[in-house]
């Protein structure tokens, strides 16, 4: 923001340099000279003195020749508060900043960079010579690339967290289907059968035909047969179970001893897991056990019934014999009483 001394106001824009101090919240007020040298790549000449002046001075420096941390190092060491470097032959605005750290630690003030037209407009109108003076007014919105940056920062990590969570979760996915799958190997230790009429196998579970004469049979171990083309590939690209009663081809890796003695513990109970037919000879082994302790049970409870009604019965033969004997031995008594 510029005035005159006949108070023309005009405003320009401006891109703040990424070194040096940021401008005051109020805005930097100054008088405006133009530098000499013009491109400031050596020292340069002080602002002049002036006695009770409040405003600061601002140096006003063309591009090009070095880079923009010398020129406006040179003018903080001339005695400037803030330097102003336009662009030659263009209007672009440009971001300045340094790659020396030694030059950065050393400047203190504020710097901004504007095109050749308002450069131009500032030397005809807004210079100390002429009565002007140039308020640097500091810009609250933050360039593109300190929200860009970040953003993507931000975009790029949750894009790696998810890939990484997807290969984990394919590779859990195979290594758990590699598992519940059989092997090529285990399914060449299954006996193949072929069929003959008189067997006691009759109708495929899977495709529900009846087995012909030479059919090969592909027999698992709890004894159900199916056509090797319908079990097979069941078998090595779904589960290593039989399709009907569920249980396993051959034990997984995983399996133990203590699997097995809670699955004999659960087996009465129903779920989705359960197989369709189960052993007759469990079923009735563990029917059979369940009657007896149940018909044990009701003679042990009898047994002590008995004792406990003949313990009564003699307590109260005793009470009564009591009860009687004490009745004779007072009956004389109150005869006599009564004579």
């Amino acid at each position: 923001m510029v005035y005159s001394f006949d108070n023309k106001t005009e405003n320009f824009d401006d891109l703040p340099a990424r070194f040096g101090y940021r401008l005051p919240s109020e805005g930097l007020k100054g008088f405006l000279i133009g530098a000499r040298p013009e491109n400031a790549c050596v020292p340069i000449d002080p602002p002049p003195l002036r006695d009770n002046l409040s405003s600061a001075f601002i140096v006003l420096i063309k591009r090009f020749e070095c880079n923009f941390d010398v020129k406006v190092l040179h003018a903080q060491k001339a005695g400037y508060k803030a330097a102003i470097v336009h662009n030659v032959d263009s209007d672009d605005l440009i971001s300045m900043g340094s790659n020396d750290l030694d030059i950065l630690k050393q400047i203190d003030i504020p710097s901004v960079f504007i095109g050749e037209e308002a450069a131009n407009s500032l030397k005809e109108d807004y210079i100390y010579e002429k009565g002007g003076h140039v308020i640097l007014m500091p810009d609250f919105s933050l360039p593109l690339e300190y929200y860009l940056i970040p953003f993507l920062i931000i975009v790029g990590i949750c894009l790696i967290l998810i890939v990484v969570f997807m290969i984990t979760k394919f590779v859990q996915d195979r290594h758990r289907a590699r598992r519940s799958r059989l092997r090529k190997d285990q399914l060449k230790k299954l006996p193949i059968h072929k069929y003959k009429k008189g067997d006691s196998y009759d109708v495929c579970a899977i495709c529900l035909d009846e087995y012909e004469e030479g059919d090969k049979l592909r027999v698992l171990p709890c004894s159900h047969a199916y056509h090797c083309k319908c079990v097979d590939p069941w078998l090595t690209k779904t589960k290593k179970t039989c399709p009907v009663c569920k249980q396993k081809v051959v034990p997984s890796d995983g399996d133990s001893e203590s699997e097995s003695e809670s699955s004999d513990s659960e087996e009465n109970e129903v779920s989705e897991n359960t197989p369709l037919l189960r052993s007759l000879a469990s079923t009735s082994a563990h029917s059979f056990g369940t009657m007896s302790g149940s018909l044990s049970r009701p003679d042990a409870e009898s047994s002590d019934y008995d004792e406990r009604s003949d313990t009564t019965d003699s307590e109260e033969e005793v009470t009564v014999e009591t009860v009687v004997v004490q009745l004779q031995q007072g009956r004389p008594d109150n005869m006599e009483a009564s004579a």
